[in-house]
């Protein structure tokens, strides 16, 4: 068994009815409940289809959680049934609706991501707006990689998740880890940098 910060608790879980989704199974909820949404917020792109994708997340991990047999951390588990159901969630939703430009500035993660400046921290009106549009397009860059890429940029930027990690997470090797973190920069680049060179020099 992988040491595992979460052992204790998903076994409990394991030995508890499965009808229950309280006491352990709330406890395991709780504790992965902020990472599963803001995972799945940033793979599919919008509050509502996020919810979604984190309610299909939890349904199968309380369904499925005696299958756990800890041949890698439970938390690998958790992120990969999440990056799945988010990627299915927005391969459904992209079949059922386009979605617009003013869509994602208005479900934008910088309404319901972790972006507060501190209270002492103030900002002129021109910075604050500046400030916002570098963020929003560093989201919109994010949002047109590939579902593999915008995966790997997620998880090993946002969730710090380290190579090892996201590795595990993925199941995919150290060196396809790699490989496709160097192809998103390369888009990223491609995307980002008119805008930056505006932010900065402009």
């Amino acid at each position: 068994m992988h040491s595992d910060p979460d052992a204790e608790l998903v076994l409990l879980c394991q030995r508890a009815s499965p009808n229950s989704l309280e006491g352990d199974y709330r406890r395991l909820y709780d504790r992965f409940k902020d990472r599963v949404y803001n995972v799945c917020f940033r793979i599919a792109g919008n509050p509502s289809d996020a919810l979604d994708a984190s309610q299909e997340t939890f349904g199968i991990l309380f369904r499925r959680i005696r299958e756990f047999r800890f041949e890698s951390r439970f938390s690998s588990w958790v992120y990969r049934v999440a990056v799945n159901a988010s990627i299915d969630i927005r391969r459904r939703a992209r079949s059922r609706r386009h979605v617009s430009l003013d869509a994602l500035q208005e479900g934008s993660p910088l309404d319901h991501a972790r972006f507060e400046p501190s209270d002492s921290q103030l900002e002129m009106p021109s910075v604050s707006a500046s400030r916002r549009e570098l963020e929003l397009a560093i989201h919109l860059a994010i949002s047109r990689l590939s579902p593999k890429l915008r995966t790997i940029v997620v998880l090993r930027y946002i969730e710090n998740l380290s190579y090892e990690e996201v590795s595990e997470a993925l199941a995919i090797s150290l060196g396809t880890v790699k490989s496709r973190l160097s192809r998103a920069h390369e888009a990223l680049d491609r995307e980002l940098t008119p805008v930056l060179d505006k932010h900065y020099l402009g």
